[in-house]
């Protein structure tokens, strides 16, 4: 059995609805559905390799132990005893034991960065393995619970799958390199703002004190549409708040430029607008330029799981979370206590804790909760109230689950010592618990 927040089948219809899956991406009576399936199943030599991977991937669990490495020992078992050839019991196993890997990647780690992609890639290692794992990772999903699967997860896989594809293309003894991905960025850029009748001085002047880390994380086309806003107003015009649908995401793009100030005014009274309006928050992204411009883009629907697509809705949003950020005063507290009666009958115990990167430079706080209306502004109160700094964000929703994580720093730019770690720690909890 498993049932929890985001399963709604037990392991061996779970199994069935993921073999019935892997199935339909082989049909073309099907290709409606999921036309990229469709197209990377022609690409599989042998489709028996994906249904024994599928029909073993949750073999163990209710076992002790992790079902991925117990999985993979019985599929190796079965391989045996059916005399499957070496390769493919390789390949099987391999699938049993990564099945999660895809999943975890693309919802909690920023696939913009090289370095995910590089780490990402050498683990998959060739294109072969790619796509097996790609078809069983949607399959997957898919028969977890068809509500977990949305337009955002959809492109989230698919953006990994095309930049892993290419890494791989490329050769893993040649990694990504940030520099030339932020190069690329950039003359794609330009070269669209070019047409659409911008100057290259005038481009120059939009991006003069933006810093890598931008062209990094964001795609041509944000930065396009970034770009124009940003040439088309003044400092009289901000805090600007643009919203547009990216239909090929199923969610909608919240765009902010404005004067940055410290302790997290514009990402707590963001959130906390957010809140208000119902909407769900997908992903973060927060930029800081070298003059002081917070460039912050939220990846939002409605709390339906439905895109934005009415304009009267659109300018509503924007005019509501730019009146949050002119009102300097708000205390941006919320109710955080409203939760699905799933979620109170699958309570989440709340894990928070922090950790530091190698260089030093910054602390991560990795949160794993219930997803609650307001979660996200309330914690942004708490950043302001404890005087941290965020550097980015990484939004995770899973069924009723939150699992977030935050880039965090002091005011001045320093690690959070353990003492303010634990304090914040422990009024989170408190506040949660509530």
């Amino acid at each position: 059995m498993q049932y929890d927040l985001f399963h709604i089948y037990t392991v061996d219809e779970h199994t069935m609805f993921v073999i019935r899956n892997l199935r339909r991406f082989a049909l073309e009576k099907h290709n409606n559905e999921f036309p990229f399936c469709n197209d990377i199943f022609l690409l599989i030599h042998k489709p028996h390799i994906l249904y024994i991977a599928g029909l073993f991937h949750d073999i163990a669990k209710g076992k002790k132990g992790d079902h991925s490495v117990l999985g993979q020992e019985i599929a190796r078992q079965f391989c045996l005893d059916h005399a499957i050839s070496e390769h493919d019991t390789k390949l099987i196993c391999w699938l049993v034991r990564n099945h999660l890997i895809m999943s975890t990647t693309a919802q909690r780690k920023d696939i913009s960065d090289p370095d995910v992609i590089n780490e990402f890639s050498a683990i998959i290692g060739k294109t072969e393995n790619l796509n097996y794992l790609y078809l069983l990772t949607v399959a997957d999903i898919r028969a977890t619970n068809p509500k977990l699967w949305t337009g955002w997860k959809d492109s989230l896989l698919k953006e990994l799958y095309i930049t892993t594809h290419n890494a791989l293309r490329r050769g893993l003894e040649n990694p990504i390199n940030q520099q030339d991905t932020i190069k690329e960025t950039k003359a794609e850029a330009r070269r669209e703002l070019l047409k659409k009748g911008l100057s290259n001085s005038s481009i120059d002047i939009a991006w003069q004190h933006i810093n890598s880390d931008y062209f990094l994380r964001y795609y041509a086309d944000e930065i396009i549409w970034h770009t124009i806003a940003i040439k088309n107003c003044s400092d009289q015009d901000l805090p600007l708040a643009l919203l547009r649908p990216q239909n090929q995401r199923g969610s909608a793009e919240l765009f902010i430029y404005a004067r940055y100030q410290q302790e997290n005014f514009i990402f707590s009274n963001t959130t906390a607008a957010l809140h208000k309006l119902g909407l769900t928050i997908l992903d973060a992204r927060i930029i800081t330029s070298h003059n002081h411009y917070a460039l912050n883009s939220f990846q939002v629907l409605e709390q339906s799981g439905e895109p934005i697509n009415d304009l009267r809705r659109e300018l509503h949003i924007c005019s509501t979370v730019t009146r949050q950020l002119q009102d300097q005063s708000s205390t941006t507290k919320q109710n955080i206590h409203l939760q699905s009666r799933q979620a109170e009958y699958f309570p989440i115990t709340t894990k928070a804790h922090f950790h530091q990167d190698p260089q030093d430079c910054y602390n991560t706080l990795e949160l794993i909760t219930t997803d609650h209306p307001g979660l996200l502004s309330t914690l942004g109160r708490l950043f302001r109230e404890h005087h941290f700094n965020l550097l980015n964000a990484k939004i995770t929703t899973i069924g009723s689950r939150a699992e977030d994580i935050f880039i965090l720093s002091t005011q001045n730019k320093q690690l959070i010592s353990l003492e303010k770690q634990q304090r914040f720690i422990d009024e989170l909890k408190q506040l949660l618990a509530a």
